[in-house]
C-alpha cells in the first residue's frame, strides 16, 4: 500500500491532498479540539489549522509521511525532531491505529477474493501467488495486477504498487521502482539490466551494518555482489548469510507464500516524551504500564491468543536496553494477570536511571480455543504446553518494585 498510514488520513482529510504530511504520535490536545470543533465535517478544516511539524517537541518517530513531504527527505521511523529540520511547514497528524486497521482488513479481504493465496506481510504489505489464479499470467501478471489495484481503489479510495516477479524476493524489490501506484514486471531474464544496478540496500535482509561490510569490500551494487564467488562471501559473512547473500544477489528465492503462521509473540511498547523515573514519576509510570497491559491484553484476546511467557523491556536515558521474562505454569491473556507477571519481572531490573523507553510483552503462544479444548485433560494440556516450565530464577540483583 502507498504511504499507507497518510493515505487512510488524506480519505478523511481531502483538504490536505498534495501537502507535505507526516504521520506519528498520539492525538494532542490541539487535534482534541480540531475534532471537537469540526465534528462531522472534519473535511472543512483550513490547512492552516492543522499542527505543523516545527512546532513539535519530543521523542516521537514517524510513522509515515505524504509523498510530498518524502521529497524533503523526511521518512518512516526518522525522528520528528529531525523530519523538522528537514520540512517545519509538514502538517503532523496522529497516528488511528483502529481506522488503519480497518482498511487493512479491507484491502486484504478484496485480494484473496481475486487471488486467495496471501501472505500476510503486516498492516500494508502481502505477498501473492498469482500461478493458479486464472488469468493469472496474462500480459505477465500485469492484467491480474491492474484488476487488484482497480478493485482496492474503487472498494476504499487507496493506491497500492504491485511488483511481479518469478519469487518473493525480485517482487518484494519490483513493488518499490514505481511508487505510487505503480506496477512492475520482472522476468527472469531482467536480473542484469534491472536489478544488478541497484545498490546493495534494496534486497530485503542486507541491514545497514551488511551494507558496511559490503561497501569496506568495494561492493556497492548488487552486480559487485554477484560477481564475488560464494566461497568468499562465506569466509567475510559465514557459511548461512554468506551463502544467502551468494542466491539473493542471482535472483534465486524458493520461499513459497504462506498463507498461515503462527505468531511467535506480540507486544506493546512506548518511547516517553521526557526521560521518567521510577519513584519521581512513579505514578505517572505505573499509569503507562498499566495501559501498555491492557493494549497487550486486548490483542491476545482479539487475535485467540493466551501467553505462557510474559516478559518487560525498559531502556534507560543512557540507551542501554535491559529485557527481562518470566514463564508462568499456564498461559494468561488478561491484563491483570499480565500486569502481575510483568511486575515481577520489574523487580530483577536496576531502576535507579531515568527511562526511555517500556514495553511488554508476552510470548510461548497457545490457541485460546485450543487451551479451552483441553479443559479437564491434564495430559492433553501438558502436551500442548510441550511440558511443565519453572519461573527462571531470579539471578539479578534485587530492586523493589516502585511501578
Amino acid at each position: 500500500m502507498d504511504a499507507f498510514y497518510a493515505s487512510v488520513e488524506l480519505l478523511r482529510y481531502p483538504q490536505l491532498k498534495g501537502l507535505p504530511v507526516v504521520i506519528g504520535g498520539g492525538r494532542s490536545p490541539r487535534d482534541e479540539a480540531l475534532h471537537a470543533r469540526y465534528a462531522g465535517r472534519l473535511h472543512e478544516i483550513p490547512a492552516d489549522a492543522f499542527p505543523r511539524l516545527k512546532d513539535y517537541v519530543g521523542r516521537g518517530v514517524i510513522t509515515t509521511a505524504t509523498y510530498a513531504a518524502r521529497q524533503f527527505g523526511v521518512g518512516s521511523a526518522m525522528g520528528m525532531m529531525k523530519a523538522a529540520r528537514l520540512c517545519p511547514q509538514a502538517i503532523l497528524l496522529p497516528v488511528d491505529f483502529a481506522e488503519v486497521r480497518r482498511f487493512s482488513r479491507a484491502f486484504k479481504d478484496i485480494i484473496v477474493s481475486i487471488a486467495p493465496q496471501m501472505e500476510d506481510r503486516g498492516v500494508d504489505e502481502v505477498y501473492i501467488d498469482f500461478t493458479a489464479v486464472p488469468g493469472g499470467q496474462r500480459e505477465g501478471g500485469r492484467v491480474l495486477a491492474r484488476l487488484i489495484q482497480k478493485s482496492i481503489f474503487d472498494a476504499t479510495g487507496l493506491t497500492c504498487s504491485i511488483g511481479v516477479a518469478p519469487n518473493k524476493l525480485l517482487a518484494k524489490m519490483a513493488s518499490e521502482f514505481h511508487k505510487p501506484n505503480g506496477i512492475s514486471i520482472v522476468q527472469p531474464g531482467d536480473l542484469q539490466p534491472l536489478i544488478w544496478p541497484l545498490a546493495c540496500r534494496k534486497i530485503n535482509g542486507i541491514g545497514p551494518k551488511a551494507d558496511a561490510r559490503l561497501q569496506s569490500q568495494g561492493i556497492h551494487t548488487i552486480g559487485d555482489l554477484a560477481a564475488q564467488s560464494l566461497p568468499q562471501l562465506v569466509h567475510w559473512f559465514g557459511r548461512s548469510y554468506g551463502h544467502w547473500l551468494h542466491e539473493a544477489s542471482w535472483g534465486r528465492d524458493d520461499r513459497p507464500v504462506v498463507t498461515h503462521s503462527e505468531p511467535v509473540s506480540m507486544s506493546r511498547e512506548t518511547t516517553f516524551e521526557r526521560d521518567l523515573h521510577a519513584v519521581h514519576d512513579r505514578a505517572e509510570l505505573g499509569a503507562i504500564f498499566t495501559h501498555l497491559c491492557e493494549r497487550l491484553a486486548a490483542d491476545l484476546v482479539r487475535k485467540g491468543y493466551m501467553g505462557r511467557t510474559v516478559g518487560i523491556k525498559l531502556r534507560y536515558d543512557d540507551f542501554r536496553t535491559a529485557t527481562r521474562d518470566l514463564t508462568l505454569e499456564l498461559p494468561v491473556d488478561d491484563a491483570s494477570a499480565l500486569r502481575r507477571a510483568a511486575g515481577l519481572c520489574l523487580k530483577r531490573v536496576p531502576l535507579t536511571r531515568r527511562l526511555r523507553l517500556l514495553g511488554v510483552r508476552a510470548g510461548n503462544l497457545v490457541r485460546t480455543a485450543d487451551w479451552l479444548a483441553t479443559a479437564g485433560n491434564p495430559l492433553a494440556r501438558e502436551q500442548l504446553l510441550r511440558g511443565p516450565v519453572s519461573p527462571a530464577p531470579d539471578s539479578d540483583p534485587y530492586t523493589p518494585q516502585l511501578f
